[in-house]
């Protein structure tokens, strides 16, 4: 099968598939019906007939077009709660507004179109990947805000309140209930809750609803008034009276054509908060959906088929809608798998549309407000306030709640913005609680890749505390640049060279930027200054770091900074200045050394070079040119009597690891003379090389008369060995991360 076709080979149909869709069907559709009533009955409650229309045609087209476009297996698509919560708030700001009644349906289903459009851009502008990087304690908060929402909405319905009456003045009226819907309502919720106790075989809203319209009308047996169809505020009624579905059909496309340009912006703000959340709450749910199929959604594909589905939801008047949870799940544990599953389950949508609508007139308000304050209650993140048991979660719990009180107090669209804004703080906040200082070591304990004479080893030790290399990380910016000062201000009152090591620097900003220079002076006062490597001038998913800085002047022909392209030749640069500062390294000289001025044959008397020069051959080597290459076959041993070598090694793709540098007086090559095996690197010249040749047959030969002669040179090959693996050790150390 293919990723998220869901399509299986030779067209096959699987039983699995209309089951669950079927099962999907009878989660989503009294939902659906619920929201749709929710939204309707907020202008009129007279027009709740309307509104399940509204709903039943929302979940028609979404469950027909979703699985076509979006293309993801097992997913239903239908109106939701988010749509519910923002739909029903904006229906109530325009009446405040003044809005005539008549012109807000048409105004919501703009609303639906727009927020269609904006899901288009997403998956077209591949925006999926963004709008899962919303940070949870902002959907939770936004969530638990439309639960609260439509749970204050439905209790004055529950308990039958009359319209415009307060629900504190309700709740402490008894008299005004109308009983028999409470107890319609009461049933409804204890059968949601109870009767998956009891089978998995039915959907609890399925159970909810056969719960409720079965009390309802034995409470008719005693109250027959219970049984007029007609002005009766306990039930749906008719979807559109004296008319029949084709023309109900034609009045929704009679109000979408008197629409006007100019309603756009009434509707705009809430059509981008709608898009949000629907976008959210199907990603959410195909997540979730990808653990229990084993499979890939794809996050672009999907949000641009929500959104022609909403699209089409629009064409026939319908409710805009996601990818939702509830009848997801039914649908794949009841045996869909393809994206066909969700296509059945639109079919008998539609199946239940044409067939049973008239039978929709009679369900009672007050099961759908059950089945609402159940849903309602599912949505609010409870679990929220486990977060204040812990200091460290005590700002997550306070985004939560500031979402929430703006969502119920000011309202939905600016619950977004407050939610947006929070994100930027969470990122802050997370942004400061790890340092952006990865690690830190000086001279005295890291060295570059050069080898160093013992003379000038013991220098750079000894003053190796006066420049230090610090390794960055993350993003530099307002948030995290104070810490780095801190973390930095006893450095500066040290260190004559503070290397900067940005390779792992995501991004920098002005303030960071400002704060590199004021290090750069600070250090300048002392004869020394700042330091930056790891700067290129572009890598993939990065700020162009070297670029920005050299436009603001710090680096580049005119700025102060120095900048080197990695940090072995920075560190290479602090060594070179420690030593001519001695007197020692590049300003001592390069004149070929004598044999007995070798680090290697240092203090030897004159027969011991005598007879050492009797098998050493002296040899030139061109700047570029190799000493030897890998895997070349070599007994010989290398002393640099001029010049510089560069041992170099040979990665795939042509790419070179620079594993050391020997310079004047120093050696190589001493791994082949000790155990005659093959290079295991490149050695090429840095410019043009004088050197001594050694062969281990030749001396060999030689010491075989002169044992006292041989045992001296390997007790210092063997002390330079350890010399060097314990400067190796020593590095590691410092830069090993804990």
């Amino acid at each position: 099968m293919e990723q998220g076709s869901g399509v299986r080979r030779g067209g096959a149909v699987s039983i699995g598939d209309v089951w669950g869709g079927l099962a999907g069907m009878l989660v989503a559709l009294p939902s659906a019906i619920a929201f749709g009533v929710l939204v309707f009955s907020t202008i009129d409650p007279s027009m709740a007939g309307r509104g399940a229309l509204y709903g039943m045609l929302g979940a028609a087209a979404m469950g027909l077009v979703a699985p076509l476009v979006g293309g993801t297996a097992g997913l239903v698509s239908a109106p939701c709660a988010p749509a519910a919560a923002v739909l029903s708030g904006l229906a109530a700001l325009l009446l405040a507004q003044g809005v005539p009644a008549e012109r807000i349906p048409g105004l919501l289903i703009l609303t639906g179109l727009l927020a269609a459009g904006f899901q288009v851009i997403y998956g077209l502008a591949r925006g999926g990947r963004f709008i899962k990087y919303i940070p949870y304690p902002v959907v939770s908060g936004y969530l638990s805000g439309v639960g609260l929402i439509i749970a204050l909405g439905q209790l004055p319905k529950l308990l039958g309140l009359d319209t415009g009456q307060d629900l504190i003045d309700g709740l402490m009226a008894p008299g005004t209930w109308r009983w028999p819907g409470l107890a319609v309502g009461l049933v409804t919720i204890l059968a949601m809750v109870l009767g998956p106790r009891l089978t998995n075989r039915v959907p609890a809203a399925v159970l909810g609803l056969i719960a409720g319209i079965a009390v309802y009308f034995l409470l008719a047996l005693a109250m027959p008034g219970l049984l007029v169809l007609g002005n009766n505020p306990l039930i749906i009624g008719p979807l559109k009276s004296d008319t029949g579905f084709i023309e109900s059909l034609s009045a929704q496309a009679q109000g979408l054509l008197a629409l006007q340009i100019g309603d756009i912006e009434l509707v705009v703000f809430s059509a981008l908060a709608l898009s949000a959340l629907l976008s959210i709450d199907t990603l959410k749910t195909c997540v979730v959906l990808d653990a229990l199929t084993r499979r890939r959604h794809n996050s672009n594909r999907e949000l641009l088929g929500q959104g022609v589905a909403n699209v089409a939801a629009f064409a026939i008047g319908g409710m805009p809608g996601a990818g939702t949870m509830g009848p997801t799940l039914v649908n794949v544990t009841s045996g869909g798998t393809t994206r066909l599953s969700g296509l059945f389950e639109g079919i008998f949508v539609v199946l239940v549309i044409v067939v049973l609508a008239p039978l929709i007139a009679w369900v009672p308000i007050g099961a759908l407000a059950g089945v609402l304050l159940v849903v309602a209650w599912r949505m609010f993140d409870w679990h929220a306030f486990a977060l204040l048991r812990h200091r460290d979660t005590i700002l997550d719990f306070a985004v939560i709640a500031t979402v929430v009180v703006v969502a119920e107090t000011v309202g939905l669209i600016p619950a977004s913005a407050a939610g947006i804004g929070l994100a930027i703080v969470l990122f802050i906040r997370d942004q400061i609680r790890g340092s952006v200082l990865r690690s830190r070591a000086t001279l005295a304990s890291i060295s570059s890749k050069t080898r160093r004479l013992e003379q000038e080893r013991a220098e750079i030790a000894a003053h190796g505390e006066e420049a230090e290399a610090v390794a960055l990380q993350g993003n530099l910016f307002f948030g995290t640049t104070d810490q780095l000062f801190t973390e930095l201000e006893r450095d500066l009152a040290r260190r004559t060279w503070l290397l900067l090591d940005m390779r792992r620097v995501q991004s920098l900003d002005y303030t960071a930027a400002n704060l590199f220079r004021q290090m750069h002076l600070r250090l300048e006062e002392r004869g020394g200054g700042l330091l930056l490597c790891g700067l290129p001038a572009r890598l993939t998913r990065r700020q162009d770091i070297q670029g920005y800085l050299a436009r603001i002047g710090l680096v580049g022909d005119h700025g102060a900074v120095r900048v080197f392209e990695t940090r072995d030749s920075a560190l290479e640069w602090m060594e070179d200045r420690i030593l001519e500062r001695a007197g020692l390294g590049s300003a001592a000289g390069d004149e070929p050394l004598d044999l007995g001025e070798t680090a290697l044959f240092a203090d030897l008397d004159s027969d011991a070079l005598a007879e050492l020069r009797a098998c050493i051959e002296e040899r030139a080597v061109a700047a570029g040119q190799a000493v030897f290459r890998r895997g070349d076959v070599g007994d010989e041993i290398f002393i640099l009597r001029q010049g510089s070598v560069r041992i170099l090694l040979p990665l795939p793709g042509g790419a070179q690891h620079h594993i050391a540098t020997f310079g004047r007086g120093d050696f190589f090559g001493d791994m082949a003379f000790l155990d005659r095996g093959t290079r295991s690197a490149d050695a090429i010249a840095n410019g043009d090389c004088a050197l001594y040749v050694l062969s281990r047959a030749e001396f060999d030969r030689r010491a075989a008369d002169r044992p006292a002669l041989a045992a001296m040179v390997f007790a210092r090959l063997a002390r330079v060995a350890s010399e060097r693996l314990r400067q190796a050790d020593a590095e590691l150390t410092a830069v090993e991360d804990r």
